[in-house]
């Protein structure tokens, strides 16, 4: 995981599955190129459901999101690979809740 340059979210480290012991590899998800608001709404869409979500701003890279507040470039959304079936199910809308929920593996806290 250390080949790429994502840096974990503080919230992303303790829900971020294992694979072998190790952090299971990220895989692509999509490029946002809309407002922040628009990458906001997706990643809590993705968190309600239990899919964790790391993003990558690759033409600003954290300079142009810390300095303006949103990477005018867009930014890349990566979830934990064995989770990328059920996150592009989510977001396309093809899925209905029941059959996400009934999919999702919710931890009883």
């Amino acid at each position: 995981m250390a080949d790429w340059d994502v840096s974990f979210e503080r919230a992303v480290v303790g829900s971020w599955p294992e694979k072998d012991g190790a952090p299971e590899e990220p895989a692509f998800l999509e490029h946002i190129a809309g407002s922040r608001m628009e990458l906001d709404m997706e990643r809590s869409m993705l968190w309600a459901y239990g899919i964790p979500t790391v993003c990558r701003y690759p033409n600003d890279g954290e300079f142009g999101n810390v300095m303006v507040g949103f990477a005018g470039g867009g930014a890349d959304v990566f979830v934990p690979a064995g989770m990328l079936e059920d996150a592009r199910n989510i977001i396309s809308c093809d899925l209905s809740d029941e059959e996400i929920y009934n999919n999702m593996n919710f931890k009883e806290d």
